[in-house]
C-alpha cells in the first residue's frame, strides 16, 4: 500500500436512483481524484442500460475503476471485488490524498471496509446446477433449498434477495459449510482512514426517481438490450433486477406494460432491502440530496471533518 499523509476514502452509499452518481463526480472532480465503482453488475462490459452504468460523459469526467473492468463469464463476487478496490486504492494514493468510492452493494463495501475471509473455490457446475433450477422453479424453489440446506443464513441473511440465496447454497454445497462460518468476527484494520457518506432520500423522492429511472432506461432501448442476451441469460450476472422482468417479456409470460410495472415494483423492492442494509451501518453520515446547491454544503461538511 503506497500511502500519502492523511490517505482517506470517501464512500458514498445508498439506494439505487438516490443519486450518487452525481455526487461522487462532484466529490471526485472537488478533490481531483478518482472513482471506484462498489457496484456488482456495473463491472460488465457487457451490461449498460439495465445497470444504469454512467453514461459515456460522465466516465470521461473522471476515471472510474471496476466499471467495464469484467465479462459476465468472469467470476465477480465480493472476494474479487475487495483485492481489485484495496489495488485501486493503491494506484490512486500514489498521486491523490483521496479517493472517492461509490455504490449500492452493501456486502461489496463491507468486504472492502472490514475485509472477508477466504471462501473456498466451489465448482462452477454447482452454480450452474443452481442457476438453471432457480430460472426454471424460481424464488419460492431457491427459498426452500436455503431453508432446508442452510437454516442459520436463512434466519440470518436477505431471504428476498436470489444472489444472496444462491451464493449461500453453493457455499453450502460446495464446502459443506455455512457461509456464515467465513465471516470474520473482527474487522480488519485499513491503513487508510474512511468516510462514509449516505444519501437519504424520502420516500415519496426515492420511488419517483426509480419510476422515472425505468422509463428512462425502456426508452434508451433496455428491451434491445436485454432480447440481445437472452442466448446468455443462464449466466449468475443476468440473475438480476432489470433484465429478469424483460426475459419473462420475451418469454411470452406477460406483456412489455406488465414487465416495465413488475420492473419498478422489484426496483423498489431493492431499493428498501439496500437501505435496511446500509441503516444498520452506525458510521454512516446521512444526508439528503436534492440539487447542486445541497451537493456543495454537504461537500464543504465533508471536506471540514477531513
Amino acid at each position: 500500500m503506497n500511502l500519502r499523509e492523511g490517505s482517506t476514502v470517501i464512500i458514498i452509499v445508498g439506494p439505487t436512483a438516490s443519486g450518487k452518481t452525481p455526487l461522487s463526480l462532484a466529490l471526485a472532480q472537488y478533490l481531483n481524484t478518482e472513482i471506484i465503482s462498489a457496484d456488482s453488475r456495473q463491472c460488465f462490459r457487457e451490461l449498460n442500460i439495465g445497470v444504469a452504468k454512467p453514461s459515456e460523459e460522465e466516465l470521461q469526467l473522471v476515471k472510474h475503476h471496476f466499471i467495464n473492468s469484467h465479462s459476465v463469464y468472469d467470476t465477480v463476487n465480493a472476494q474479487v471485488f475487495e483485492q481489485y478496490a484495496l489495488n485501486a486504492v493503491d494506484e490512486i494514493f500514489k498521486s491523490n490524498q483521496y479517493a472517492v468510492m461509490v455504490g449500492g452493494t452493501g456486502l461489496y463495501i463491507k468486504a472492502f471496509c472490514d475485509g472477508l475471509d477466504e471462501i473456498p473455490p466451489v465448482n462452477d457446475k454447482i452454480r450452474d446446477y443452481i442457476t438453471a433450477q432457480y430460472q426454471t422453479n424460481g424464488l419460492l424453489w431457491l427459498q426452500q433449498e436455503v431453508m432446508n440446506n442452510d437454516p442459520e443464513f436463512w434466519k440470518a441473511g436477505e431471504q428476498q434477495n436470489p444472489h444472496r440465496l444462491i451464493r449461500a447454497l453453493e457455499i453450502k454445497l460446495g464446502t459443506g459449510e455455512s457461509i456464515l462460518s467465513f465471516r470474520k468476527k473482527k474487522p480488519v484494520q485499513r491503513a487508510f482512514k474512511i468516510i462514509k457518506i449516505g444519501i437519504d432520500l424520502s420516500r415519496e423522492q426515492l420511488y419517483h426517481n426509480i419510476n422515472k429511472r425505468v422509463d428512462d432506461m425502456i426508452g434508451k432501448g433496455l428491451a434491445a438490450e436485454v432480447e440481445a442476451l437472452m442466448p446468455i441469460r443462464q449466466l449468475n450476472a443476468l440473475q438480476t433486477v432489470g433484465y429478469k422482468e424483460l426475459f419473462n417479456f420475451f418469454d411470452g409470460k406477460c406483456s412489455l406494460e406488465k414487465a416495465i410495472s413488475q420492473l419498478k415494483l422489484n426496483t423498489r423492492h431493492y431499493a428498501k432491502r439496500q437501505i435496511t442494509w446500509f441503516k444498520k451501518d452506525t458510521s454512516i453520515y446521512w444526508e439528503p440530496i436534492f440539487d447542486k446547491g445541497s451537493i456543495d454544503f454537504l461537500l464543504q461538511k465533508a471536506t471540514q471533518e477531513l
